[in-house]
């Protein structure tokens, strides 16, 4: 009986089977699972493993062929369910039998499957995923394009890049922090006023650790809303951290070190809670940061409540776009993209550093236009960034064209003063025209006066 066994071989010829099966029907009681291995997959069965048969390897292939003659599973097909993608169907095997071996072999046969067709849709989803994530920063925020393309760069940043949004109140700045926060693989959100060194770093509940928002954020984005409100004191943490990837615990007979190394995404309200004055010289002593804390921040964007002219634009892309919310497997698909591209290692091309160092001493050269000064971390923050450009696109090196989005990136955040001028020269336009009109109509009323007179 051994002998007919050792015989069922996927080489053995169909006469060979048949010769084999009719010796093993002469034999009392012997198991019919013999007999439902020689014979053939019915057509459903058959296409069913050729599609599983893409995503495993022969060996892992031919044991699921056996499962199937065998009757010990079944195969329906599901999907992702996606809304941002085109939905691919994918086959799932179903047990038939609680049979243990059977159980833990066909999750790891659809583990597999599933992570393939994952891998498959990332690349499908990487030419578009900078439009399409982007759509999810915050949709109901009307402008603010710049920030919120800084805050979807640094998901992809694998090493750490601090942003901070400074600026009035309501402006958006904290629904840019909770996408982000939602978005990230590894992320914790936390408010400066109510957040203690202990709540920063750690506590200890009797035999019990309890991570801060520092540790609980390692190799993530750590989110912080209203940073100015966090007490000076309690800023000790948050500073090493930011720069050397770790903190401390010290109470007592308890010192224990923690891993933080945390990409910070900050906001924070100006001294006074809102920029008054029109002029930058104003706005840079209302700044609510010592030099310690502000030039730690790679990218820092200056966030003022819209003049009356950029409100009536505002109003009118509110009314003329239709955002949609982001679909749950969908958020879950963007969510593991992130961390899947995370993976990817990108190298700088040496044949752009001289555009670095253009951009640099352009820079510097323009300083006293800028409300911070610039330094090597924010060079760094160029490169960081042009990097996490290319991750998206899950290209292993940077482009020029990621180094120009970077560039009208840092652009934006920095000459703070020609903007201003650009929002004046828009209110100037506004009084004009408002006068001239004013003027108009006195014209014609004293026309109308004259003609009845």
């Amino acid at each position: 009986m051994e002998r007919i066994k050792n015989c069922i071989v996927e080489e053995a010829s169909f006469e060979t089977k048949t010769l084999y099966a009719r010796q093993i029907l002469r034999v009392p009681g012997e198991n019919m699972n013999i007999i439902r291995l020689l014979l053939p997959l019915s057509s459903k069965k058959k296409t069913d493993l050729e599609n599983i048969s893409q995503y495993l390897d022969p060996e892992d292939a031919k044991k699921v062929k056996n499962f199937l003659k065998l009757g010990k599973i079944g195969v329906s097909y599901k999907s992702l369910k996606l809304t941002i993608l085109k939905d691919t169907e994918f086959p799932y095997l179903d047990p038939a039998q609680e049979d243990p071996e059977v159980l833990s072999t066909i999750k790891t046969y659809n583990d597999v499957i599933e992570q393939s067709v994952r891998e498959k849709k990332y690349l499908e989803f990487a030419p578009t995923a900078h439009e399409k994530i982007i759509e999810f920063i915050a949709p109901h925020i009307v402008g603010m394009d710049f920030v919120k393309e800084a805050a979807m760069i640094q998901l992809f940043s694998k090493e750490k890049i601090h942003v901070l949004l400074l600026g009035d109140p309501g402006t958006g700045k904290t629904d840019i922090l909770r996408a982000v926060s939602d978005l990230a693989p590894i992320s914790s959100f936390g408010l400066g006023s109510g957040t203690s060194a202990v709540g920063l770093t750690a506590a200890i509940k009797g035999k019990e650790v309890v991570k801060g928002l520092l540790p609980m954020a390692d190799n993530g984005i750590c989110c912080v809303d209203e940073l100015n409100l966090m007490k000076s004191r309690d800023r000790g943490s948050l500073l090493n951290a930011m720069e050397k990837g770790f903190v401390t615990y010290d109470k007592g007979s308890k010192h224990v070190k923690f891993d933080a190394r945390i990409s910070l995404l900050a906001t924070a309200n100006p001294k006074g809670d809102k920029f008054v004055g029109r002029t930058p010289d104003t706005w840079l002593q209302q700044i609510p940061f010592d030099t310690a804390l502000l030039t730690r921040f790679h990218l820092v964007f200056f966030i003022r409540k819209p003049t009356d002219v950029e409100f009536i634009n505002i109003a009118k892309k509110i009314a003329s776009d239709r955002k949609k919310n982001l679909d749950l497997n969908d958020s879950l698909f963007i969510r593991d993209f992130i961390e899947y591209s995370l993976m990817l290692d990108v190298a700088f091309d040496e044949k752009l550093k001289s555009r670095v160092v253009d951009f640099a001493a352009k820079l510097k050269k323009d300083e006293e236009d800028f409300l911070v000064d610039i330094s090597p971390r924010i060079v760094l923050g160029v490169i960081r960034f042009a990097k996490a450009y290319a991750r998206i696109n899950h290209r292993n090196k940077i482009e020029e064209s990621d180094l120009k989005k970077v560039f009208k990136i840092f652009e934006n955040s920095l000459y703070v003063k020609n903007q201003d001028k650009k929002r004046s020269k828009q209110t100037l336009s506004k009084n004009k025209s408002k006068l001239k009109k004013s003027s108009q109509k006195k014209t014609k009323e004293k026309v109308k006066q004259g003609d009845k007179k």
